[in-house]
């Protein structure tokens, strides 16, 4: 029989207009089936090489975490996305519909890149490795769950990473405060969608993954995997400091294994949407557990 537990409430509410780029705090969203409405619904794509555009790149793409999107006007279920508007860190303002938005973007970055809203079939990324000091190319998305041979919880086309929703709590970045409490493990680093608040310690998420959570008005997500993380949680944005500390305090403090891939530090986890829903802050986030 199938227990829920309420655990918390909802206290903060993220969208990411544009992969990779600064998103938008809000006091609601809507969940649908394929993540948050409007979340990561554009990117940009290097059209030298045809590889996304990443934070993850810290050399190609150093300062993208400082261009900020946000909807023109707030999205709608069953409409057509609004336009986003991006702010560069130069002072320049663009909008997606706009005739010049790549030009823009490509002499700001000072490198030939297009805003899409599909990512390419092969979603391929270049991904630095601070431990190793190179870069490789990694493969996301719908065309990295084709290579390992099973479903992909994610379209083709999407610029999700791996799953459609993430979501952490703020226990975890208080007990990564108090074991680091030199470094600033703010919530912006991490760039879930969903920060819930509860009055347990640690990194409680981590008991969540094979459960349920009910949020807000009808809304349900099943938590896959935890969250494993890169190198982008060091890298300086919006008056946060590059930190390497950040990515060795979650190695040395909560590496778990993720699937069947093996360990990795991580923070929050990964969630696919069993059913749609409004979500807003201060609602009770609840578990079904067994």
């Amino acid at each position: 029989m199938s227990v829920r537990e309420d655990i918390g409430t909802v206290a903060a509410l993220w969208r990411f207009p544009v992969k990779s780029m600064g998103g938008e705090q809000l006091n609601s969203v809507k969940m649908t089936e394929r993540g948050v409405l409007g979340d990561r619904a554009y990117g940009l794509i290097d059209k030298d090489t045809g590889r996304v555009a990443s934070a993850k790149s810290v050399k190609l793409f150093p300062n993208v975490l400082d261009c900020k999107a946000a909807f023109v006007e707030e999205p709608a279920t069953g409409s057509d996305l609004p336009p986003v508007q991006i702010q560069l860190p130069n002072g320049t303002t663009v909008r997606s519909d706009s005739g010049d938005v790549d030009q823009a973007l490509s002499a700001y970055f000072k490198r030939n890149v297009t805003l899409a809203r599909a990512a390419p079939e092969d979603f391929t990324i270049d991904s630095y490795q601070p431990d190793k000091d190179n870069v490789v190319a990694q493969k996301l998305g719908s065309a990295l769950f084709a290579e390992l041979g099973v479903d992909s919880p994610v379209l083709a086309g999407s610029f999700f990473d791996l799953f459609p929703l993430s979501v952490m709590t703020l226990s975890t970045l208080a007990r990564l405060g108090e074991v680091r409490p030199q470094s600033r493990f703010d919530q912006r680093r991490f760039r879930m969608n969903v920060i819930v608040k509860t009055e347990r310690t640690g990194f409680i998420e981590n008991g969540w993954v094979g459960h349920e959570l009910a949020l807000g008005e009808g809304a349900r997500i099943s938590v896959t995997v935890p969250d494993p993380r890169c190198v982008m949680l060091t890298v300086a944005q919006d008056g946060l400091p590059k930190d390497t500390e950040i990515l060795r305090t979650l190695a040395r403090h909560n590496k778990v294994q993720v699937a069947t891939l093996g360990q990795f530090p991580c923070a929050g986890v990964y969630a696919v949407i069993a059913a749609p829903g409004t979500v807003r802050i201060g609602d009770r986030v609840l578990l079904n557990s067994a």
